[in-house]
């Protein structure tokens, strides 16, 4: 009798560890879309189910592809910073209060047809046209262009060249520094001052043939009387006029 109890115990303990796996088994299977997890599952839904434990995937960033760069960028792109605005290393800035005027082509030198009476190496000037002309033999002149006496200074007639320098002082006389006290009342030649780079002086006057360091007032009617030339005519001027010239103010 005893013997019977122990073996009907036995195949109780048998049958309850054999058919627990299988119900597991079963309800793993139930709960996971009936295709038992795995890589079955996964290649008919898409994932492994079975409790995480299936096939296994990679998170994926997401992410764009640029138009045809192939390049893959970030789904969020960072903020367009734009780049600072270039500037001109070692460039100055033109002041636009110190622009000089540019100078006519009709005030430049050049070789012209003269009908004048007067003698070659006489000095005409027409303060009217704003030009000077030095006489050349065969009715031909070397025109100039320069700059006069503005309004109440311009004057006429018959002067002679009586002293010529290079890159001369300038010492305003009384009746300019009545009009004007803020000027210097000696200024050393040089590229500042304001007769240039050469001077013709007229007779016993206070009139000049001068160059400027303001090219930009030639053909205009600016000076005290004086006539103005661009430096690099005033040279050419001064190299070909012998003092004693007779100069023509018209």
């Amino acid at each position: 009798m005893r013997g019977s109890v122990r073996l009907g115990l036995c195949a109780i303990v048998v049958s309850g560890s054999l058919c627990a796996p299988v119900a597991a088994q079963q309800a793993r299977y139930a709960e996971s879309g009936g295709y038992g997890g795995g890589l079955i599952e996964y290649l008919v839904t898409g994932h492994a189910g079975g409790g995480g434990r299936g096939w296994p995937q990679r998170a994926a960033a997401q992410q764009r592809v640029a138009a045809y760069s192939g390049e893959l960028l970030p789904a969020e792109p960072e903020p367009f910073q734009a780049a600072p605005p270039q500037q001109a290393y070692g460039v100055p800035q033109a002041d636009p209060t110190r622009i000089a005027r540019e100078v006519g082509p009709e005030y430049r030198r050049q070789e012209v047809a003269f009908a004048g009476p007067q003698r070659p190496g006489t000095i005409v000037i027409d303060t009217a046209v704003k030009h000077l002309y030095l006489v050349q033999p065969g009715q031909r002149a070397l025109r100039y262009g320069i700059g006069v006496g503005r309004p109440g200074f311009a004057w006429s007639g018959l002067k002679t060249v009586t002293r010529k320098a290079e890159w001369p002082d300038w010492t305003p006389p009384a009746e300019m520094l009545a009009r004007r006290p803020d000027l210097p009342r000696h200024m050393a030649g040089g590229p500042d001052n304001p007769l240039g780079a050469r001077a013709l002086y007229l007779g016993s006057s206070l009139y000049r043939i001068h160059g400027t360091n303001e090219p930009g007032t030639i053909g205009q009617s600016v000076s005290s009387g004086c006539i103005r030339m661009m430096n690099e005519d005033v040279m050419d001027l001064y190299d070909r006029v012998p003092v004693g010239a007779r100069v023509e103010v018209l």
